[in-house]
């Protein structure tokens, strides 16, 4: 990710304005750029898919894909991120519908799927702000490895990081339970 503006303090409710938001997080007041490839997108797209139908026959709350953006950092109130999937429990969202503008409610599941010019260190950054925030669990797709790593906060029973490979059933525990497929899914025709 690359900061855009040097010099300018953008606001959460400035990102809301701009034609071309999706294509920007806001960290310390600055724009940064998200980098985006199509293969990572397309992993992205498949892994909403497969969660989507889990929903459909589990409504368990609301699925949102990479242009849904998250100022829900207690201690950074004008960050605002951006997973490439997100899911919220419909318990935690105001009469369990999606809020217009950025969503103040960290997400469940924020997956990230690694794009070409992501670096480690802005990986782990995000990965430590979710959990920082709330976020229960977080799954980082590594198309290169065609694995996925999974983060859980510290005190989570199944321990806070996991790592599957291909052959792997990927489940949704307590954030998406009885959800269940192959990793391998997530990389079919990739």
């Amino acid at each position: 990710m690359s900061t855009i503006t040097a010099d300018a303090t953008v606001t959460p409710e400035d990102l809301l304005q701009m034609p071309d938001s999706i294509q920007y997080e806001l960290v310390d007041g600055q724009l940064v750029e998200r980098h985006m490839g199509t293969e990572s997108s397309e992993i992205a797209l498949r892994i909403a898919f497969l969660i989507t139908l889990f929903l459909r026959a589990h409504p368990l709350g609301r699925l949102f894909g990479s242009d849904a953006s998250y100022q829900c950092f207690p201690d950074q109130p004008k960050k605002v991120r951006r997973a490439d999937v997100g899911f919220i429990a419909f318990d935690r969202l105001p009469n369990g519908r999606a809020p217009k503008g950025h969503c103040r409610v960290a997400p469940d599941l924020a997956i990230e799927v690694i794009s070409p010019n992501d670096t480690a260190e802005e990986i782990e950054a995000k990965i430590a702000e979710y959990l920082h925030a709330g976020v229960k669990l977080v799954w980082v797709v590594s198309p290169a490895t065609r694995s996925v790593r999974i983060h859980r906060p510290r005190t989570a029973p199944a321990g806070s990081i996991s790592l599957l490979i291909e052959s792997d059933a990927i489940t949704g525990e307590e954030v998406l339970p009885g959800f269940s497929c192959r990793v391998s899914e997530f990389f079919e025709n990739a």
